[in-house]
């Protein structure tokens, strides 16, 4: 080949490879911006989506749980983690609860359940359930449906009543349902009903815990108006319809008036000396203890 022609020929090869790796930069340079904007767009979307989610969460089966602050961390344009810390509150007494650590991706949410499921402790003498990051004891509610749990059903509202100076959260199993009027004919005026338990699935517990969820809501200071709320959120949390139990309740109760929806149980705070009042009532199915604090001085229950 002609020396001219070989180097015209390597000539125009390197001017193409030249004008490749330029349309390829400026290809790289328009494509990044819009390739970081669609990246946080719809990191943004699954972020969102799971803040309502663990709100929705927390408002549905969080037994006197309460979210004090929630976080984005670790954001970028492909994903992050959700920071959310959560405490009890105790007759006045705020005490820590686990922090939930759940993710997000472009496609993809997941809500932290493993430290939502608690522990479960077993010895030769005992065995509770427990909170796996603060170690505080979780206070389990008893089905009426579920004729037989593994451990029992146990009754410790004289151990508690017993103890001086603390204040404590107790779950109230019934026998059957009672509407919330007639919970509150049998409930002294001194302690507070701060969760309501409405339903949860119906499993064998006889060979152990299952770690199955409890639905239910706080009542606050206007039960029929948190009852719409809590219906509300059941409905978000659970829009394709996959929960069974929570779709068994809305079906059953979703159109009926709150005074007359039946109550599975109740989650009540205060005085550890004020729960005697409660020992040896034929409507108490179980009592379980859960998160409790010493009182001091400077912090003064709100009965």
């Amino acid at each position: 080949m002609d020396t001219s022609i070989k180097t015209a020929l390597n000539k125009a090869k390197r001017k193409q490879l030249l004008k490749t790796v330029i349309i390829s930069i400026i290809v790289v340079i328009i494509l990044l911006p819009i390739l970081y904007k669609t990246g946080n767009y719809f990191a943004s979307k699954s972020s969102s989506r799971l803040h309502e989610q663990l709100f929705l969460h927390n408002a549905i089966a969080g037994p006197n749980i309460q979210i004090n602050s929630q976080v984005t961390s670790n954001s970028s344009m492909f994903g992050g983690n959700i920071i959310t810390n959560r405490s009890k509150n105790i007759n006045g007494y705020l005490v820590q609860w686990s922090t939930l650590t759940s993710s997000y991706s472009w496609l993809r949410m997941k809500i932290d359940h493993n430290e939502l499921t608690p522990g479960f402790y077993s010895s030769e003498t005992d065995f509770y359930e427990y909170d796996k990051q603060t170690k505080n004891k979780v206070a389990t509610f008893y089905h009426p449906s579920i004729q037989e749990y593994d451990d029992g059903i146990q009754n410790e509202l004289k151990e508690v009543s017993q103890m001086e100076n603390y204040v404590a959260e107790v779950a109230i199993s019934f026998y059957k349902p009672y509407t919330l009027k007639e919970i509150q004919a049998n409930i002294p005026d001194n302690l507070n009903i701060v969760w309501l338990y409405m339903t949860s699935p119906i499993v064998d517990e006889s060979n152990g815990p299952m770690g199955m969820p409890v639905y239910g809501f706080d009542p606050s200071d206007a039960p029929m108006e948190a009852y719409k709320s809590f219906i509300d959120a059941l409905e978000k949390y659970d829009a394709i319809g996959n929960n069974e139990t929570i779709q068994e309740f809305l079906n059953l109760n979703k159109k009926k008036q709150f005074n007359e929806v039946k109550i599975l149980g109740i989650m009540l705070t205060g005085q550890t000396k004020n729960f005697k009042a409660l020992e040896n009532k034929d409507f108490i199915r179980g009592a379980s203890v859960g998160a409790i604090a010493q009182i001091v001085p400077y912090i003064k229950p709100e009965k």
